[in-house]
């Protein structure tokens, strides 16, 4: 079968922990022993998110006085390839030597007449009091929002139309090569009036990216991975309870958390309605039980 797997943010960085280099390979090599089995066994791509490591970027950019800071989609390329390299490497231990690999700095079309442009509303980087919060705004001309207790700089977070590289991605898959693209949504890019192609000050929801990557792929099964055991009803409740298969109507029909669960349920319901493919979301150590059914919540017609 050919697989998208969708790394969430927790392959690479837990909620808490410091973002240290080797903290960072730990987790990858976690992510990694899930994902060796299907590797042996199945076509192969991998995406991932790119968050925290953004983020951090953003701020060693914001410490450089005399230096613009760089723009979110240069931001977006430094993680591919930064985070590429881990997978490589700690998949690669696990496999064997002739396995090969392929990291693709992946651009992702978005239309700068999407609504999302009009309506910031993705989180980035570090959390603000109110009144840094205002200063930046009016110094830098950014939107902020409030983020629980403090506030943050948002930017659009427009839906993916097209990947550039979709032809080299499925040309090395077809020779075998376990491919990691699509980092973090794709570095952000579009069109402008005269034609030519520019980078984006957005950030391109990493699961739409997937399942959009998965349909262009006509990939078998879009695997969403992520820190919860699936999709449930009434999450955070006591009445709480895990939907083990589901037909994409059904589940849109239900109320999810735009923050968390949300994009996961749209990304999911959109690839089968598209292809009629398989997709599931639940634990990334489940990954083998998902692609089998036996795990997570199983979206299908």
């Amino acid at each position: 079968m050919r697989i998208v797997v969708a790394l969430g943010g927790n392959a690479l960085l837990r909620r808490g922990e410091q973002m240290t280099a080797e903290r960072q390979r730990e987790n990858v090599r976690l992510a990694a022993r899930a994902l060796a089995p299907l590797a042996r066994e199945h076509e192969l791509v991998i995406s991932h998110g790119n968050g925290p490591q953004v983020g951090m970027l953003a701020l060693q950019s914001a410490a450089l006085h005399d230096v613009e800071p760089y723009p979110l989609d240069v931001l977006g390329a430094q993680t591919e390839g930064m985070i590429g390299y881990l997978i490589e490497q700690e998949l690669g231990n696990l496999l064997p030597y002739e396995q090969p690999f392929a990291t693709i700095l992946t651009m992702v079309r978005v239309d700068p007449d999407d609504p999302a442009f009009a309506a910031p509303s993705k989180p980035i980087g570090p959390v603000y009091a109110e009144p840094e919060a205002r200063r930046l705004e009016a110094e830098k001309g950014w939107s902020i929002a409030r983020d629980g207790e403090g506030w943050r700089r948002v930017v659009p977070s427009p839906r993916p139309q097209h990947i550039f590289e979709i032809r080299p991605i499925r040309w090395l898959m077809e020779r075998g090569v376990i491919v990691i693209c699509t980092g973090g949504g794709g570095i952000p890019t579009m069109y402008r009036a005269d034609g030519t192609l520019q980078g984006a000050e957005v950030v391109i929801d990493k699961d739409l990216a997937s399942a959009l990557l998965a349909k262009q792929l006509r990939a078998d099964i879009l695997v969403l991975a992520t820190d919860v055991q699936g999709v449930y009803r009434n999450w955070g409740t006591e009445h709480a309870e895990q939907i083990s298969r589901v037909t994409p109507s059904a589940l849109r029909a239900e109320d999810f958390a735009s923050g968390s669960m949300g994009p996961k349920v749209d990304a999911a319901c959109s690839f089968v309605e598209r292809t009629g493919g398989i997709a599931a979301i639940g634990a990334m150590t489940d990954l083998e039980l998902m692609v089998r059914g036996e795990a997570g919540t199983t979206v299908a017609l």
